[in-house]
């Protein structure tokens, strides 16, 4: 470990020869000086980790001291030493950015329990968070060789998000690595549970976790009251569960989370599918049925989410069953949000509004079409970071910081998650097949059986065909489809790009969480 180098500025300095000796023979290197010009004119040509600073010194007093320390360098940590705890003293001190303060006299224990805080905290903390989780590592490694129900698969993510969280903190390349390779095989046997139960789900045949078709009947018209309390669901688009984690506190700022959840998106977790099952509260085959007129299939022209407010009305009158006098809105661009904030007051008259905000999905996309955003985002951690500096000056935020200041119920929820694709399948099928990565519909469809999830008959999965020898094949874990013809071409532009549409953990268990105005 490198050596710590602390500077210790007081008039008094040969009284606290113990605090020294103790700290020297703790492996630190201690510097002192017995006036703030002198301590100044060391620290401005030697480099220092940490500074004491006695408050009452004659000539530069110890706050003058330390505004001329911070104007050198400020990310240098200073701890104030006083005798005094005059109240605005310690605000003059906090108000020039000092880390910590000791009152006189202080103990050599105490100094050294103020260095571990500060210089060691950082190296502590990634010891004992990496220490934790190689012994959680042990335990969920022996929890993926059982059979798990669903709930247990969720708990299963969300603690592997949390140590994905909690490791992106350290710089420890090798956690990083395990991490990763028991994130994968997580997914190998999330995916065969899928298999072995989707289809039972969806019949009615199986105990079913909560599904995109059923989310606004179990989640959202439930709020709906007769307390002229308006509610606010909204649906980010292509939002994870870990970008749900990090943007959580920015919401709990300004409103109490009253449930965190989870639900299952249907396949394919895709807009067209999954969020149309949302606003309906129908599957897709249902879908097709009812709206023979506005359903659209994937070889079908024009847009595959034009009828959400049509879909929405009619779950309304469907399920809810009373007047609701409601709202739907599509933010796309940034002037959309902006205008859309105008109408607040309009908003707070509905019982019910439903907003969509499709910038995430939009990032997803462009870090696949622009080199500049896969540099941005070039890996899970940097995708989080780009969705929370997008969030917190969104007009998304804008809005939820004016209906804070209201009485409101909120709802914040997404269709589908996303994953990082990272291994080529290969496809091959007719120019009517569709061009998602992750999932293909059509006749005489040729592929590695091992490597995907095939539906022969996809009513069986609640699916519309579009001729009777229709298949529909979903790709597991981080595989997406690439055709033979131009496999390298496809890869060299595809991989490593972020895609929905398949079965992963990350595109399947995905956030619903419920707000109150505090």
């Amino acid at each position: 470990m490198q050596e710590t180098k602390i500077l210790w500025a007081d008039d008094e300095i040969n009284l606290l020869k113990p605090h020294i000796l103790l700290l020297n023979e703790k492996g630190y290197h201690v510097t002192t000086f017995t006036n703030g010009n002198d301590a100044l004119e060391a620290f401005g040509k030697e480099h220092f980790d940490l500074v004491f600073l006695d408050e009452n010194m004659p000539g530069l007093t110890g706050l003058e001291t330390l505004t001329a320390i911070k104007n050198i360098r400020n990310d240098v940590p200073v701890v104030l030493i006083t005798k005094s705890e005059e109240e605005n003293l310690m605000e003059d001190a906090i108000g020039s950015k000092i880390d910590d303060y000791l009152i006189k006299p202080v103990n050599p224990k105490q100094v050294l329990l103020t260095i571990k805080k500060i210089i060691d905290n950082k190296r502590l903390v990634s010891e004992k968070t990496s220490m934790a989780y190689q012994q959680d590592f042990r335990r969920l490694g022996m929890t993926l060789n059982d059979r798990l129900s669903y709930e247990e698969w969720v708990e299963v993510y969300k603690k592997l998000v949390f140590w994905e969280l909690e490791l992106e903190k350290l710089d420890d390349p090798q956690m990083h690595e395990i991490l990763t390779m028991q994130k994968s095989e997580a997914n190998a046997q999330f995916s065969k549970f899928i298999e072995d139960h989707y289809l039972g789900w969806v019949n009615g045949k199986e105990k079913a976790p909560l599904l995109s078709n059923e989310l606004l009947k179990k989640k959202a018209f439930p709020l709906i009251n007769d307390n002229n309390i308006p509610v606010f669901f909204i649906l980010i688009d292509n939002l994870r569960y870990d970008q749900w984690k990090i943007i959580n506190p920015l919401i709990t700022e300004h409103f109490r989370l009253e449930e965190e959840d989870t639900y299952s998106s249907i396949l394919p977790t895709a807009t067209q599918y999954a969020r149309n099952a949302i606003f309906s509260g129908l599957m897709p085959l249902e879908m097709e049925k009812r709206f023979p007129q506005l359903w659209q299939n994937d070889d079908d022209e024009g847009g595959k989410n034009l009828h959400e407010s049509t879909f929405l009305t009619e779950n309304l009158k469907r399920t809810y069953r009373k007047d609701c006098k409601h709202s739907y809105h599509k933010i796309l661009t940034y002037d959309d949000g902006k205008a859309l904030n105008e109408q607040v007051n309009n908003l707070l008259q509905n019982d019910f509004n439903a907003i969509v905000y499709n910038f995430v999905d939009m990032l997803s996309h462009a870090r696949t079409d622009m080199q500049m955003i896969r540099e941005l985002a070039n890996d899970d951690a940097a995708y989080r970071s780009l969705t929370l500096s997008w969030f917190e000056h969104s007009p998304l935020m804008e809005l939820l910081k004016k209906l804070a200041q209201k009485k409101v119920k909120l709802v914040i929820t997404t269709d589908h998650g996303t994953i990082r694709v990272k291994h080529a399948s290969k496809v091959i099928g007719d120019r009517n097949t569709n061009t998602n990565l992750r999932y293909k519909q059509g006749r005489n469809l040729n592929y590695n059986a091992k490597e995907v999830f095939l539906i022969k008959n996809p009513h069986e999965a609640q699916l519309p065909k579009i001729n009777i020898s229709s298949n529909y094949i979903f790709a597991k874990e981080d595989r997406y489809f690439v055709y033979q013809n131009n496999y390298n071409q496809f890869v060299n532009y595809y991989n490593e790009t972020f895609q929905h549409g398949g079965i992963s953990l990350e595109e399947m268990i995905i956030p619903v969480a419920t707000y109150s105005s505090k």
